[in-house]
């Protein structure tokens, strides 16, 4: 058997003031087809897990790109198309192979193309030809489209938010692929419009026993994978949004009812799924009125991991008027800062003007005096098991709050990014984190309580508000009942 592996992710915000092009993928990481025998990244555990896998069973596996991205705005066209291209031309050079396995975002969105997944998946399907099995591996915060679903034998999101499982959902798809190309299993897809957009959080209820109640029903006879596309919000796509998707062995209509019957299940559940998020100034009087710490407040709006450039200063600048003290908060994105601070040295106190560099979603700029307390390169934080790369990092003090600034734009993940400096978290009385729901994983366990804040930023969660150009406004919490 001949398993051809390949990877192009990014998850695209329509509303970043951030372009998408080739420096934003220079950063996140390119490898051209050796990305599964360098040092494991959270980007390319699935091709590493593929390529195991393959040799283990005596396949000849051949990889091609990866391409990774830290979410952004809109991707420039022609980096899109040329990797596109270069994965197209190092398929052909593969021929014939019998199963493709593609490891993507599902909500990239370039100039010209709405659909990069889809359109990446028609092209492979067009060179590989009918009887290839293709694959692709998603991120639940993807757009399923018509196209993904017409071209691609096989589709499976991770089920977890935050995403600790994706080297479990790579392997899911792997023995998936291997089955069907084997002609042990026929896949059929099928998928349900649950007509909602709302963030769902696994590890809280009702969510966590609805993705339990899916891996229990993977376990029934005929059913092959069950998938739940939370979509991404601040896509303007026409297909954002919750779709359930579930595969089954040479069964369309059960696969239909089955899609149908879960997805009715999840829509059931909407409002017990939607947390309300206090603003800052309610958080802030939790955190002073809390008698154990650290409290860990989430600024959700200021994600990188959704797209936001992670120097708003809207929270930093509230903690500060009120004169809190020990405090935490980062990961700031401000690589001017960064090497203002590394020409200083640590040791050095001097004026610094940090964030608020990106536009109106990043609030002002805030002229703070500062010492640099710890300077530190090539340190990572971890992603679930898999590392993430942090680049130069600066560990800030001002009036009592400890800042942590780097100059590669990434979302907190994990407490390894205060504690790779020497930040003591269990002295905090909080610890602010720019994500809106990956650091949980890492934080919850250190936490005496868990509060995702309602900040401004460019990721705001007013699901009902967001300006859609390409959606329509037949879902909830846009109307009530959108299947009336």
């Amino acid at each position: 058997m001949k398993i051809f592996i390949a990877s192009i992710s990014t998850e695209t915000n329509s509303f970043s003031p951030l372009p998408t092009g080739t420096l934003t993928f220079e950063e996140g990481g390119i490898a051209h087809g050796d990305a599964s025998q360098k040092p494991i990244q959270y980007w390319s555990g699935p091709l590493k897990i593929w390529r195991e896998a393959g040799e283990a069973d005596g396949a000849t596996v051949v990889e091609s790109l990866t391409a990774h991205a830290q979410p952004a705005g809109i991707t420039v066209r022609s980096v899109y198309e040329g990797f596109r291209d270069e994965i197209l031309v190092d398929l052909k050079a593969a021929l014939p192979v019998d199963v493709v396995l593609l490891s993507l975002h599902g909500a990239m969105i370039a100039d010209g193309y709405d659909d990069c997944e889809g359109d990446l998946i028609a092209q492979c399907r067009a060179v590989a030809g009918p009887d290839t099995v293709i694959g692709g591996l998603l991120d639940p915060h993807c757009h399923l489209t018509e196209t993904m679903l017409g071209e691609a034998d096989l589709l499976v999101a991770y089920k977890e938010y935050p995403h600790v499982d994706i080297p479990d959902r790579a392997r899911d798809l792997y023995r998936l692929a291997v089955d069907a190309a084997s002609g042990r299993t026929k896949p059929v897809m099928r998928d349900f419009d649950c007509r909602m957009i709302v963030a769902m959080h696994t590890p809280f209820e009702p969510m966590r026993s609805f993705v339990d109640g899916l891996l229990e029903r993977e376990l029934e006879p005929g059913v092959l994978s069950l998938s739940l596309a939370h979509g991404f919000p601040w896509g303007d796509h026409p297909r954002v949004g919750a779709r359930m998707l579930a595969i089954t062995d040479g069964d369309a209509d059960k696969a239909s009812a089955l899609a149908s019957e879960l997805g009715m299940k999840l829509f059931s559940l909407r409002n017990e799924i939607l947390r309300p998020y206090p603003d800052i100034e309610g958080a802030l009087d939790r955190v002073q009125a809390a008698t154990a710490g650290p409290v860990v407040l989430a600024d959700t709006a200021d994600n990188a991991g959704g797209g936001a450039p992670a120097d708003a200063t809207f929270l930093l600048k509230a903690i500060l008027d009120r004169g809190m003290r020990d405090i935490a908060t980062g990961i700031y994105w401000d690589p001017v800062a960064v090497r203002i601070c590394r020409e200083a040295g640590e040791g050095a106190t001097l004026n610094l003007r940090l964030g608020g560099k990106c536009g109106p979603m990043s609030g002002d700029p805030l002229d703070l005096v500062v010492t640099v307390k710890k300077l530190a390169s090539g340190l990572t934080q971890r992603f679930g098991t898999l590392d993430s790369k942090l680049d130069e990092m600066v560990w800030l003090e001002a009036n009592g709050v400890d800042i942590v600034v780097n100059d590669l734009r990434t979302q907190t993940f994990h407490p390894d990014a205060f504690t790779g400096l020497g930040i003591d978290l269990s002295a905090k009385k909080a610890v602010c984190v720019k994500s809106s729901q990956h650091f949980y994983a890492g934080f919850s366990p250190i936490a005496s309580e868990v509060i995702h804040v309602a900040t401004p930023g460019a990721i705001t969660p007013d699901y009902a508000n967001i300006p859609y150009t390409k959606r329509a406004p037949t879902y909830w919490p846009k109307v009530e009942n959108p299947f009336a």
